[in-house]
């Protein structure tokens, strides 16, 4: 890791730091972290939400607009100008939870649902739960947040700031609703007029991030014929699909940490996990699939294609088939994003870094891999220089009793937000108070 480039502030960017600083309001940001966990945004869905946050940037006194992309999912963004001949910097965060928060995520989701599975939001002192209440809203009301604290400190921003959040943030497909997901609502964004020479989106771990992966989604399927349960083992007119199948999966799961440690590079761990497994008729428990269908996502490294991932897999297929050569299996590659990568020289990058550096008090160093996805993949795919920043997730300590593993993604302590908003605060006035050449644009 190259040391960060240091460009202090003046006294007046310090000044006006310590000024929007005083402003960030930790109570502010908790009740709109609550309003907004209480509107229900599932991926497809989140007109309600979108419209809510619309209207919310609009009483802060930004020029803000509703983005639809049908009748009940949209995007919205707002904007505060600068005097002008700065750069324009957009704060980003997806709004789309990645369940339904109803009876379809049981008992897939666990055992029960706990309070942060439930689209309702529920306040105990500092903490919010409710679905999607620490990814994606969060961080949609810690940026948001950011920039009330700009206004009411009134910064005289030379740039302008854009607050964009979508729908289609989630690493899902929907089908059901205009095939939502994977990145959709911040393409339909930047296809309408968003335009910024920098962006910054929030999300989880304490660290900066120039790069994210892409995905690629699989689907192989195991034949086998359909079979009777009142018939004997041995008979060559029946296959298993299901027990082959089995045995597949204890091989593919081999090959896939395999893949992980020979495509991880730069800041980049592409993980693979087996995701679903599907085969029969729960209620025809007496006829034994003729098919197995198993699925799996494998993150993409930026510094390789989509289609070299494809190679990769399709090489694994070979061989399982030469060394089972009784094994019918077919495979496809059903879903695809590449990843996106930022210099890491670029101005924001660095600039976040000053911010991190600033709050830590010690010097930025290496940070731990990553394999998650965002939409700052698509935006770096974009062309627009992209810095990652986030708080340590997840949170510690919670009074009430939450789901396991990853949930509902809806447990927030407030406090762990207001270090990660000063670290953006200070980006945006390192990036925003100046012309556009001094951020060598």
């Amino acid at each position: 890791m190259e040391p960060t480039t240091q460009i202090p502030f003046t006294q007046e960017q310090k000044r006006w730091y310590d000024q929007a600083c005083e402003k960030l309001d930790q109570d502010r940001l908790k009740k709109l972290l609550f309003d907004l966990t209480d509107i229900h945004s599932p991926t497809g869905a989140t007109a309600d939400a979108s419209q809510f946050m619309t209207s919310y940037m609009s009483n802060m006194g930004m020029k803000a607009a509703y983005h639809p992309m049908n009748d009940i999912s949209g995007n919205t963004l707002g904007e505060l100008r600068g005097t002008g001949d700065g750069a324009t910097l957009l704060l980003y965060a997806p709004i789309d939870t990645h369940l339904e928060g109803d009876e379809s995520d049981y008992p897939w989701a666990g055992p029960k649902q706990y309070v942060d599975l439930k689209p309702q939001a529920k306040m105990v002192d500092d903490w919010v739960y409710g679905l999607g209440s620490s990814n994606p809203k969060a961080m949609v009301a810690t940026l948001t947040e950011v920039v009330n604290a700009l206004i009411d400190a009134d910064v005289p921003l030379v740039g302008d700031i854009n607050l964009g959040f979508a729908d289609g943030g989630m690493p899902v497909t929907i089908p059901w609703r205009d095939n939502a997901g994977m990145s959709n609502g911040v393409e339909h964004l930047i296809n309408r007029g968003m335009a910024p020479d920098y962006a910054i989106i929030m999300k989880p771990w304490n660290w900066v991030y120039h790069e994210e992966p892409g995905m690629g989604w699989f689907k192989v399927t195991v034949w086998g014929t359909l079979g009777y349960a009142g018939v004997p083992r041995g008979l060559p007119d029946f296959r298993s699909s299901i027990v082959p199948a089995a045995g597949f999966i204890l091989e593919l799961e081999d090959w896939l940490q395999e893949y992980t440690e020979r495509n991880t590079s730069g800041v980049i761990r592409p993980d693979g996990w087996i995701s679903a497994v599907r085969a029969g008729w729960p209620e025809r428990p007496a006829f034994p699939s003729a098919a197995t269908e198993i699925y799996f996502d494998v993150r993409i490294n930026p510094r390789t294609s989509p289609g070299e991932v494809k190679a990769q897999v399709a090489s694994f297929m070979r061989d399982i088939q030469a060394k089972h050569p009784d094994l019918e299996v077919e495979w496809e590659m059903y879903g695809s994003t590449p990843g996106g990568t930022t210099d890491p020289d670029n101005w924001i990058i660095q600039s976040a870094r000053r911010g991190w550096e600033h709050i830590e008090g010690e010097n930025y160093r290496d940070p731990d891999l990553l394999g998650g996805q965002t939409d700052g993949a698509a935006l770096r795919r974009m062309g627009i220089p992209t810095a990652r920043m986030g708080w340590p997730w997840p949170a510690e300590g919670s009074p009430e009793e939450i789901a396991e593993g990853l949930g509902g993604m809806g447990a927030t302590y407030v406090p762990d937000l207001m270090p990660c908003a000063q670290k953006i605060l200070y980006a945006v006035i390192d990036t925003c108070t100046r012309k556009r050449s001094e951020t060598g644009l």
